[in-house]
């Protein structure tokens, strides 16, 4: 026997118990991620082993070294004595990178409450700024010249605050290995949902598939037409019945949506059944194969799947990752949706080059025309562009601003000339044929369909939104924004209406603080008490209905947050299968 023998056994031994040490701590560090007052306790008491522990390997890697047997000389239970001792320190150098992972970031991901209680700091410090600017702006109507001039320095002081606190918020969401867990889990949750939306879709015999019908010539424009679709989806999901979008001779492209957009199904596009009848219920229509299904309006008895409601099974992880849950869940469908058929990408890309799109980027959305004096009032540019100023300034403390550039979206073609007039120190980027295609008398064209998709894209494309909600096209955007970063609820100003899906459930919240009325306008609460949200004043008040007490009015925006309703949607377990056995 040679004499390094016994030695060798020792030195398996010691880096085999080396390795388990390591892995054993790793494993430690990610189980206790949920109990962060203990972690903080163990993990003292780890990283001062692993200090000891430090020590020892570089002693066990002189005495490994010490044992390779130079080349040449060994013999074939040698060479294979070696070969292990490379792979346990293969093994062990592996271990080490995984502690030295698990240090920087001890579990996957930050804990839920850290998250809302973000989200919660990052609402309370925007809605206390929009409180203040409002009081201030009250002040500065007084007569006294010097208290104008106070009230400007107050506004610009506070406004100095107010970026910094949030740029502080910003740089909080991405320590420590966060940003890329939100990246990932947001990667992660995407691919699971469109998974299952394409396998339900894709029945593997249409003939005997259960079809949710849906014609999408709503009578009304794109981005109605299209949440019409994504209603409907919503519903085929929730009953496992495989969408049939009837698209001929729609009004914006005769040949269908599919010369614009990719098939919503590859296998079955065929509405023929053995049975068919119109929407009366999930249950009264479990026997019925092929249900057409009417305009949300008409919409009776109405399904439990109808935003903002979200699945029950994905909830945990939603409310984690994302500002608006249900925001999200909407986006999932407008991406399976809008996929570009091979023309419209190219034709996408063709734009971009010619306008010359890039960040950082503001877009702006002014909806004139048919809205105004309707569905919602005039707003002057001004109002839109003192919002895009203070994106600029929260931007520039995180990135370098070469240009301030706004994507500007109309259907006014002379906003265009007035914007450059009155904003010389930006640079706009706009197609005014669009804005012409926009108009009333283009809107039901191809042309016209072209236009909102390309605004519709770039807007979604941008760094910031500002817009009214009340638009359809905006809130497209927004939507598809969504599915561009792990988590875009707060990237947005809207100078009119919170965010809201046509036919929706209600939109509730649940007061957290209690607030005793300082006029006739306010509202009392108690915390627990539900209140059905009207609409955000961005003032610092919101106005809504106390349900308990049944009296409407208007209460401190901080003293709410949302109540997410959840849905027994299906899970899809045989969808779930085939993603994980693709992954694997």
């Amino acid at each position: 026997m040679r004499p390094w023998a016994g030695s060798w056994r020792w030195i398996t031994l010691v880096l085999l118990a080396w390795g388990t040490l390591l892995f054993y701590i790793g494993g430690h560090l990610v189980r206790d991620s949920e109990h962060p007052e203990r972690s903080s306790r163990e993990l003292s008491k780890i990283l001062a082993k692993l200090e000891r522990l430090k020590q020892q390997n570089e002693d066990l890697r002189r005495m490994a070294e010490s044992l390779r047997i130079p080349e040449g000389q060994a013999e074939a239970g040698s060479l294979a004595a070696a070969g292990r001792l490379r792979s346990l320190e293969d093994q062990l150098t592996r271990a080490k990178q995984k502690i030295h992972s698990f240090q920087k970031l001890t579990g996957d991901g930050p804990g839920p409450t850290q998250e809302e209680l973000r989200r919660r700091v990052d609402n309370g410090v925007k809605e206390f700024w929009y409180f203040v600017r409002s009081e201030v702006k009250k002040l500065a109507n007084a007569e006294l010249s010097e208290r104008l001039k106070y009230a400007d320095t107050l506004l610009q002081d506070l406004g100095h605050q107010e970026r910094s606190i949030m740029t502080d918020l910003y740089y909080l969401s991405q320590a420590d290995g966060v940003g890329e867990w939100r990246t990932k889990e947001a990667k992660d949750l995407s691919d699971l949902v469109q998974n299952r939306i394409t396998y339900l879709q894709n029945p593997p015999d249409c003939s005997k598939a259960r079809k949710l019908v849906c014609n999408i010539n709503k009578g009304c424009g794109y981005g109605c037409q299209l949440h019409h679709v994504v209603y409907c989806f919503m519903i085929a999901y929730g009953t496992e019945r495989t969408l049939i979008l009837e698209s001929h001779n729609w009004r914006y492209a005769p040949g269908g949506w599919e010369t614009v957009f990719l098939p919503v199904s590859n296998t079955c596009t065929d509405r023929s059944g053995a049975t068919t009848g119109h929407w009366s219920g999930e249950a009264h229509d479990k026997d019925v194969q092929v249900v057409e299904l009417p305009i949300v309006d008409s919409l009776h008895p109405r399904p439990p799947y109808l935003p903002l409601a979200i699945p029950e099974d994905l909830a945990p992880r939603l409310h984690r990752l994302h500002g608006d849950p249900s925001v999200w869940w909407v986006s999932q469908f407008v991406k399976y949706l809008v996929r570009p058929q091979t023309w419209l990408e190219k034709e996408i890309q063709q734009t971009t080059a010619k306008l010359g799109f890039k960040h950082p980027i503001i877009g702006v959305h002014v909806r004139r025309t048919d809205k105004v004096g309707t569905e919602a009032a005039f707003h002057p540019i001004e109002e839109y562009m003192l919002h895009v100023e203070e994106q600029f300034q929260n931007l520039a403390r995180r990135v370098h601003i070469d240009k301030k550039r706004v994507y500007l979206a109309t259907d006014d073609p002379s906003l265009l000339q007035e914007a450059k007039t009155k904003y010389p120190d930006y640079e706009f980027i706009s197609d005014n044929s669009i804005s012409w295609s926009a108009g009333l008398h283009n809107r039901y064209t191809e042309n016209s369909l072209r236009g909102v998709i390309l605004d519709i894209h770039f807007l979604s494309q941008t760094d910031f939104l500002v817009c009214t909600f009340s638009s359809q096209v905006c809130r497209v955007a927004y939507e598809i924004m969504q599915t561009l970063h792990p988590d875009a609820s707060s990237f947005f100003y809207s100078l009119d209406d919170i965010y809201y899906f046509g036919g929706q459930n209600a939109h509730n919240q649940i007061a957290v603080y209690p607030h005793q009325p300082r006029s006739g306008e306010d509202v009392p609460l108690e915390p627990g008490d539900v209140i059905g949200v009207a609409g955000n004043h961005w003032d610092g008040y919101s106005k809504g209905i106390n349900r308990k007490l049944g009296r409407t009015g208007l209460y401190p925006s901080y003293k709410v947050k949302e109540k997410i309703e959840t849905v027994k949607y299906p899970t899809y377990p045989e969808a779930d299968k085939l993603l994980n056995s693709q992954k694997k």
